[in-house]
């Protein structure tokens, strides 16, 4: 389905390295060469002169690229009959190899950087891009994929969206209190430690004792695999020692706790003594859980 209903690109165009997203790249001595890509219309397309016209146009448009770079640059959006949206870009090489693409995760954000959509597609049905090319796609969003009512006109972008390290995300007391021998300890402990499903919010224990007034204190990871920032603002928490009787029950207000997408908080809780329910517990090994709904 091709709407091409303006003459003139809608979307911005977004760029990764081509050793970033599929392992290829060519040493390139001459930083200021630029590449300008030509315009590859897949075999199989049936595209009537005048629309190849437009798409030559629209091309001729898009900014020169570096060496070993592969972009998406937006051309128009259109909805269709089921708020499906139908998103034209080129994505465009500037290797002077052809490329074969996989399946890739891409995210669609408006002018503002918010979220539109997010989605995995298979791009090997785009075929051999030849080297130093621009070939047009459209990538189709499901209604139901969409996060936003409102679809803007231009200023959108459509992006590769690269698979990132899970990271630790430091409350600005905890940047400051820590020692950076601390920190550095925390980095290491993620490196070893698998990171949350995507999707999934857990708590991993890094630390409980009994203080002398008989208060609990615990610090857990509050680990965020989604793709998006949570906020927490209630949490409630049973403490479990290593004979599995539970040591302390309580519920905690967090005025907003927020813990950053793809990224592990550490945080502290205080159980104070009233409602620690045992008072010898086996802490050498313990685990912290929300109660069940």
């Amino acid at each position: 389905m091709f709407f091409l209903k303006n003459n003139k690109k809608q979307g911005k165009d977004a760029t990764v390295s081509s050793e970033e997203l599929i392992g290829k790249s060519v040493k390139e001595t001459d930083k200021d060469t630029t590449v300008t890509t030509a315009l590859s219309v897949h075999p199989d397309w049936d595209l009537p002169k005048e629309k190849e016209y437009v798409f030559r146009f629209l091309n001729n448009e898009c900014p020169p690229l570096k060496p070993n770079q592969i972009s998406l640059s937006g051309i128009e959006i259109n909805i269709g009959p089921n708020g499906d949206l139908y998103v034209t870009a080129f994505i465009r090489n500037s290797l002077k190899q052809a490329i074969q693409l996989e399946k890739t995760s891409l995210i669609l954000v408006d002018h503002q950087e918010r979220t539109i959509g997010r989605k995995e597609f298979d791009l090997s049905v785009v075929g051999d891009i030849p080297g130093e090319s621009s070939r047009p796609w459209n990538f189709i969003f499901h209604a139901s994929e969409i996060d936003i009512n409102t679809i803007p006109e231009d200023g959108w972008k459509l992006a590769f969206e690269l698979k990132k390290e899970h990271q630790l995300d430091l409350a600005k007391s905890w940047e400051k209190s820590l020692s950076e021998q601390d920190k550095d300890k925390l980095q290491e402990l993620l490196k070893t430690i698998d990171p949350p499903k995507p999707g999934e919010v857990n708590f991993m224990g890094l630390q409980a004792k009994l203080v002398d007034k008989g208060d609990l204190h615990v610090t857990m990871l509050i680990r965020n695999g989604s793709h998006k920032n949570i906020k927490i603002e209630k949490l409630p928490l049973i403490i479990e020692d290593a004979a599995g009787d539970i040591v302390a029950e309580g519920g905690f207000t967090l005025e907003n706790l927020e813990v950053k997408a793809n990224t592990s908080k550490p945080w502290s809780f205080i159980f104070p003594q009233k409602i620690v329910q045992k008072t010898k517990p086996d802490l050498s090994k313990w685990r912290a859980y929300p109660p069940k709904q």
